[in-house]
């Protein structure tokens, strides 16, 4: 057989088999279901076009407090992977039949780590209703080092799932960890200019934040949609009298009353979003940014 028909037949071949893996692949997309936000938007920069990542949480709730119903648990039943945050995150796990060998923990490597909360209050906001913030602190991801190593958590899930990914989802995890390296980076170099700056917080939710960079945070049970009781009032400003903060920290943007009722107390309101939920624009890590500029301003404030 003559030379060039050699080669012709050698690169037809090495494309059948490319298109036959690509088909593959594109026939067996990965289903991933992730509990929160960040995870899957960690699958989705990993997995790229090699999986479908499912967020089953509806968009109006945290899914910190969401409860999956028959389809949400049939879905994940199905899925190839279901990816956790831990901490005590889904409090429904216990109640649910899942495949064991399809869990991921994605915090299971710093469990040693996580914050215990004692003596937390009781109280309600959205269609969730009453819960409390008792047991672990569990927005783990707003220290970006520890979001850093879920992510890695879950890129190991995909590798294990589909080995042949391997290059793709390493080189994936290579940029995730530098744009979440970015962003810790700048908190401490942050935070470090005025170190033991006092800061308050509308909710609880800041506890991991708050220990990687070191901010004097105090909290209360605020929600940004509602005007606090004059009892609330009252106690802020029993702990403004020993904890002079300037910020207030909240999940969303306040209320303009509420805005208006803390600037005259002249404390401004910054919104550092923990992103549990898909956001209605941009992603995590364009939220994320945002957080850290708000932070910054809120440290340039005199």
């Amino acid at each position: 057989m003559p030379t060039f028909r050699i080669l012709s037949f050698v690169l037809a071949l090495l494309a059948a088999a490319s298109a036959w893996g690509a088909s593959a692949v594109g026939e067996h997309k990965l289903r991933i279901v992730a509990s929160n936000y960040p995870l899957a938007y960690f699958a989705e920069r990993l997995a790229g076009p090699w999986a479908t990542v499912t967020l089953p949480a509806p968009a109006d709730v945290d899914p910190a407090y969401w409860r999956p119903d028959a389809k949400a648990v049939g879905a994940m039943q199905k899925a190839d992977l279901i990816l956790l945050n831990g901490a005590d995150y889904e409090k429904w796990l216990a109640h649910v039949a899942l495949p064991r060998l399809k869990l991921v923990d994605t915090s299971a490597g710093f469990r040693d780590r996580f914050i215990r909360i004692e003596s937390a209050v009781v109280h309600s906001h959205g269609p969730a209703g009453q819960h409390s913030h008792e047991g672990t602190a569990f927005t783990t991801w707003l220290d970006f080092d520890q979001a850093a190593q879920q992510a890695e958590a879950v890129a190991k899930a995909l590798i294990a799932k589909r080995p042949e990914l391997k290059t793709a989802v390493l080189d994936g995890l290579k940029t995730l960890h530098a744009d979440l390296a970015g962003l810790d980076s700048e908190v401490k170099r942050i935070t470090a200019a005025k170190p033991g700056l006092p800061l308050m917080a509308s909710h609880p939710v800041y506890q991991y934040l708050a220990r990687r960079y070191a901010l004097n945070l105090k909290s209360v049970h605020w929600e940004p949609g509602e005007m606090p009781p004059e009892k609330e009032w009252t106690g802020l400003d029993k702990t403004l009298a020993r904890h002079p903060a300037k910020t207030m920290l909240w999940e969303a943007r306040p209320a303009a009353a509420v805005a208006d009722d803390l600037s005259a107390r002249g404390i401004a309101s910054a919104v550092f979003d923990p992103c549990a939920n898909r956001p209605e624009s941009g992603d995590f890590l364009a939220v994320m940014r945002q957080n850290v500029e708000n932070l910054k301003t809120s440290f340039q404030r005199r």
